[in-house]
């Protein structure tokens, strides 16, 4: 249950990436407001898990997964620039946290 918790939790912090640039600043109230709802709930999620798992790879799968999960958002939706070296460095993120996340343990 936790890992679902730090997944979804990871979800949260690419919609608060993307509301971020979409917010211009903290200029445009909607996706201002989207964005503190999508942090609040990445950074509650994660740290709830965090009662339960190692923070280096449950961090790492948060990161990892917002980090792909902003990219590829950017690439599909926002006109990002799409290229093979941008798409080997996403799969390599996450070949890393699947890495970290098969190495960590539960307390």
């Amino acid at each position: 249950m936790a890992w679902l918790l730090v997944v979804v939790a990871g979800l949260l912090e690419t919609g608060f990436a993307v509301c971020l640039k979409l917010s211009h600043g903290f200029t445009r109230l909607w996706p201002t407001i989207a964005f503190a709802c999508f942090a609040l709930g990445s950074f509650g999620l994660l740290t709830l898990s965090l009662k339960k798992l190692d923070v280096g790879p449950a961090y790492a799968v948060w990161t990892g997964i917002g980090a792909a999960g902003t990219a590829i958002y950017g690439m599909v939706f926002l006109g990002d620039l799409v290229s093979t070296l941008k798409l080997v460095s996403i799969g390599l993120v996450i070949v890393g946290v699947m890495g970290l996340q098969l190495s960590g343990s539960a307390h």
